[in-house]
């Protein structure tokens, strides 16, 4: 019997509707005893999955506000137990008002994650599609949110569900034939599973690929700026941030850490990153920061250089060119198109140099075209890209050990020693959708979550 948990699902902020949500055996009586249904009715003999008009009563039995009320039997709800969901005005003070009453009634507060976590324990959803759904509420661009929608689908689970079952039925088979030998069971050979592990590696390493772009989606792109002082990167900045993030001066040097802001740039997520300004300094307090500048540029999905385009190149600019050779995308700006040009495009050794005025906002339009070219994933954001570290990591080590296995047919290993690595291979898949996932490492995920969901 599980125990009625009670939340605000809407978040605490004034909306137009909140909603107050419950779940567990017995939820209808908890909730009947503060609703009150127009038509007279108890709430607990109301028509599955369908909207009741009626009153919302606090714990005094003032009414507090009209609402509607729904009631969703088990195993046909999100968390597969009996639920109660009140759809109310959206004022905090009434849905914190409901929330007492409906302490008072036998309710206790859902900690975080706790409606999900009963869907993923009552089988509604596996892991993959749990985790996605904080993914989803915490979506900050289409893409993501696209991706996400298909994980919480399915999508994900669909696609390795066939490795899953391929790895069970060899071990299966296999100690089947070890604890059984007396039965009419056919016998064990290494041999016919070789092309499904094979395929099955080819599987998990493409989606292993994918990984890179699912990085981009979930925390967006490391853009880092860079150049020389008082090139205008901190201005770059506020002008892509839409308000002052970082102090401005004619002063080199005023920027002395690395600061950062993240921004929409197109359809782009950007996690900007101002450095200080790249040169040679006698200041301990501002080398330290042309240090963290250095190591920003080396780390970035993107660098983005600045030079002044009002005087010629120096060999600072030079410095910082160099120290931008290895990114893996990068990006030239001419800034200060307002003072004239003193610097052409072809000086510049990038694939990308782009004019702009970090001021009046000039090139910046150009300048989110070419991101957006550079970082539109070619894979569709269908809920087939992994974006979740955990869920990599046990996919990087289940391709490890069919790799492994593989490697022992060839050597002509004896089959146990080769069903090691396919029962590691099978415990790692296990730990993506949740089948073999231990208790503290499923609290540990569902803490990311918040109250309500």
């Amino acid at each position: 019997m599980s125990d009625v948990i009670a939340a605000v699902s809407t978040g605490n902020q004034i909306s137009a509707i909140g909603i107050l949500r419950l779940t567990g055996e017995g939820c209808a009586h908890v909730a009947g005893n503060v609703f009150r249904a127009k038509n007279g009715a108890p709430l607990w003999e109301a028509p599955n999955r369908k909207l009741i008009i009626g009153t919302l009563q606090d714990k005094q039995g003032r009414t507090i506000d009209q609402c509607l009320a729904v009631y969703t039997r088990g195993p046909y709800s999100y968390t597969g137990e009996d639920t109660v969901e009140f759809h109310c005005h959206g004022s905090p003070a009434v849905l914190a008002a409901g929330l007492e009453a409906l302490y008072i009634s036998g309710a206790r507060p859902a900690k975080r994650g706790e409606f999900t976590k009963r869907a993923f324990l009552n089988g509604q959803l596996d892991l993959t599609q749990a985790e996605a759904v904080i993914d989803l509420i915490e979506a900050d661009t289409a893409d993501a949110a696209a991706n996400a929608a298909g994980q919480v689908g399915g999508v994900l689970q669909k696609k390795l569900a066939p490795v899953y079952d391929d790895l069970t039925n060899i071990c299966s088979h296999f100690h089947a034939v070890l604890d059984y030998p007396d039965e009419d069971i056919e016998d064990f050979g290494l041999d016919r599973y070789e092309s499904a592990l094979r395929e099955d590696g080819k599987s998990l390493y493409a989606l292993m690929q994918t990984y890179a772009q699912g990085k981009i989606l979930r925390q967006g792109v490391a853009a880092a700026i860079v150049g020389k002082p008082n090139v205008g990167k901190s201005s770059l900045l506020n002008a892509l941030a839409g308000f002052e993030r970082v102090i401005v001066t004619d002063i080199p040097g005023t920027t002395r850490d690395t600061v950062e802001e993240a921004v929409m740039l197109g359809s782009t997520r950007l996690r900007l990153i101002d450095t200080a300004g790249i040169r040679e300094t006698d200041d301990t307090v501002e080398a330290m920061g042309v240090a963290r500048s250095r190591e920003a540029a080396e780390n970035a999905d993107l660098v983005i250089f600045v030079c002044d385009g009002s005087q010629p190149l120096t060999q600072q600019d030079d410095t910082v060119i160099a120290a931008c050779k290895n990114a893996k995308h990068a990006i030239a700006l001419i800034n200060k198109s307002d003072l004239g040009r003193s610097v052409a495009a072809s000086e510049l050794p990038f694939e990308w140099v782009i004019p702009i005025c970090a001021k009046n906002g000039e090139g910046l339009r150009e300048l989110a075209d070419v991101v957006d070219r550079m970082f539109a994933g070619s894979a569709p954001c269908d809920g087939t890209i992994l974006t979740n570290a955990r869920q990599f990591d046990a996919v990087r080590r289940s391709h490890e050990a069919i790799l492994r296995a593989l490697q022992g047919l060839e050597l002509g290993l004896t089959p146990d020693a080769v069903l090691t690595d396919v029962e590691q291979a099978m415990e790692a898949m296990g730990e993506v959708t949740g089948a073999t996932v231990r208790e503290d490492i499923t609290a540990r995920i569902f803490e990311r979550f918040c109250v309500g969901k």
